[in-house]
């Protein structure tokens, strides 16, 4: 298992090895002890989540509050995503900026995305099927979400345009902008010093 460091700071890409025969394929596709090495802590595991979407579905842009957020382990266990991390801290360096992965069933990568992050994926294939592992139970007052076609954010979904599918919940969502402007947004400083917190056991 190979894990890089995104250009977000605190996301990652985990390649597993991959172990192939006339039988199929064989992989560890998260490994705790390995995170834990990367990350500093512990992955404190509390729900397990599948979605599956038709080509061109947009999931996302979505975050929780901080502490004590979300961080997700995602991976597609059938077809294609493509599965974006942007930073959504106020006060990070690299905050507007996103970078992402190609998730898929040949190459079976992972994406780590810490909490205080943003998450957001389009699928690129047909009944594409994507498995979360995150840190936090679902609790509806403290999830929020951001519009992915918000222009100064300007996420490349790859495909056309017009076959993007959007739920109004997250057409609705404010701009990265607006978030900021109503103190909606992490910072910087609470992420890190939530992170701090988990990497000293607290």
């Amino acid at each position: 298992m190979q894990i890089r460091e995104l250009k977000i700071p605190d996301s990652y890409e985990v390649t597993p090895a991959m172990y192939a025969d006339d039988r199929g394929v064989f992989l560890e596709w998260y490994r705790f002890d390995r995170l834990e090495e990367t990350i500093g802590h512990p992955l404190s595991l509390a729900q397990a989540n599948t979605s599956v979407s038709k080509r061109g579905v947009v999931r996302g842009i979505h975050f929780a509050d901080i502490p004590p957020s979300q961080a997700k382990y995602v991976t597609a266990t059938h077809g294609s995503v493509l599965d974006f991390v942007i930073d959504i801290r106020v006060g990070s360096p690299t905050f507007g900026q996103w970078d992402s992965v190609l998730l898929d069933d040949v190459d079976r990568k992972a994406i780590y995305i810490s909490e205080g992050l943003g998450h957001c994926f389009v699928a690129l294939s047909e009944n594409a099927t994507v498995s979360y592992l995150v840190t936090a139970p679902f609790t509806a007052h403290r999830e929020h979400g951001i519009n992915p076609l918000d222009p100064d954010i300007a996420l490349d979904f790859g495909i056309n345009a017009d076959s993007l599918l959007l739920s109004a919940k997250d057409t609705d969502a404010p701009s990265l902008a607006e978030a900021a402007a109503s103190g909606q947004l992490p910072t910087w400083d609470d992420a890190r010093a939530f992170y701090d917190s988990l990497n000293a056991g607290v």
